[in-house]
């Protein structure tokens, strides 16, 4: 099989997911808080692939010009990713609407039904996270238009089951709509995988940190070139009655700082200090801002550099365009192998 007939192939496998994202390739770019705005958003467009904006705690007027300001950077597909429990969900959402953005996520937990009809009545297509089948046919019956499957491998907030799981447990059995999977994924070989598998597409974070358009600070660049899949680390929880939930990132002195904060919180409580409710408050402000720290101001040993287990595969700082036309070579050079393969073996 010569690269022509591979990229047909790729093109076919992935065929449901560009026709629903209206992108060149199926390759969703993750919505990841300060790093995932109009630059590198647009970029991923622009290439070929479909940016998402991260909307994370931006009221209506910052979303507003964010929107205003991608679109002043490409005219292809983009879509803006929600977090459900935000207080003006409603209202970002109009934002969206207003805009006529084609694709609205929402994540970060079980979207209402209010904002589920907003989205359907605005006539954007709606696109929600699963952890599980059983979840993902609910959101499918309740109007979800595509679902994303996202393995504890990503970066940031995680689930605790793995890509390889998931994908077994929901692409066999969620066919009504596109499937999307997330977590891990550096190279073309393991997205065709997971097209084979039956994915529409794939969903990259990590991957796309160290483009050259993305505005994350240059230390906290060179922190994913230097790093190891090893590196990231979900934050760990050290008392049961003090739920955690899991952050996936590179391990720093803030890290190490976090754990003696609960350990020290949970001293003060079981001394009477501070009741249960100020004691899950005191732990859980701990990260406040860290994030915005470590991609803009580069403070990459007390902010949180978060990062997928992929960021091994993270070497050089690359242009968008360079790292999807990488990654698609690698997906049509793994099917055009196959077909020599086959090819030489019945010459034999």
């Amino acid at each position: 099989m010569d690269r022509a007939e591979a990229r047909a192939r790729l093109d076919a496998l992935w065929r449901r997911g560009t026709e629903f994202l209206g992108s060149e390739v199926a390759i969703m770019g993750g919505a990841m808080s300060w790093v995932s705005e109009r630059h590198l958003v647009s970029a991923i467009s622009n290439a070929g692939g479909f940016g998402v904006i991260a909307c994370g705690s931006m009221g209506p007027g910052l979303l507003d010009a964010e929107i205003a300001g991608t679109k002043a950077l490409t005219a292809k597909p983009f879509g803006v990713n929600l977090i459900t429990m935000h207080p003006e969900l409603e209202a970002l959402i109009d934002v969206c609407l207003a805009h006529k953005v084609g694709h609205i996520v929402l994540a970060g937990g079980l979207p209402p039904g209010t904002a589920i009809r907003r989205v359907k009545d605005g006539g954007a297509k709606l696109i929600c996270f699963t952890p599980a089948l059983s979840l993902g046919k609910k959101l499918v019956r309740s109007g979800a238009d595509a679902i994303v499957i996202e393995g504890s491998e990503a970066g940031g907030h995680i689930g605790p089951v793995s890509l390889t799981v998931l994908a077994q447990e929901v692409l066999p059995h969620l066919r009504d709509v596109p499937v999307f999977v997330a977590g891990g994924i550096g190279r073309g070989e393991a997205i065709l995988s997971y097209l084979e598998m039956g994915a529409a597409g794939v969903q990259l974070g990590t991957r796309f940190v160290c483009a050259t358009e993305s505005i994350a600070h240059a230390r906290f660049k060179q922190a994913f070139i230097r790093a190891s899949a090893r590196d990231a680390l979900p934050t760990v929880q050290l008392d049961p009655r003090f739920p955690v939930i899991p952050v996936r990132a590179l391990v720093n002195q803030g890290t190490d700082r976090f754990m003696e904060h609960q350990a020290e919180v949970v001293r003060r409580f079981t001394e009477g200090e501070l009741t249960k409710e100020a004691a899950q408050l005191d732990i859980e402000h701990f990260w406040a801002g860290a994030l915005r720290r470590a991609v803009i101001e580069g403070d990459i040993e007390q902010g949180s550099v978060m990062a997928g287990q992929s960021v091994g595969l993270v070497t050089r700082e690359q242009p968008t365009a360079e790292i999807i036309a990488e990654l698609v070579e690698q997906a049509v050079a793994a099917i055009a192998g196959r077909g020599a393969e086959a090819a030489a073996a019945a010459a034999d």
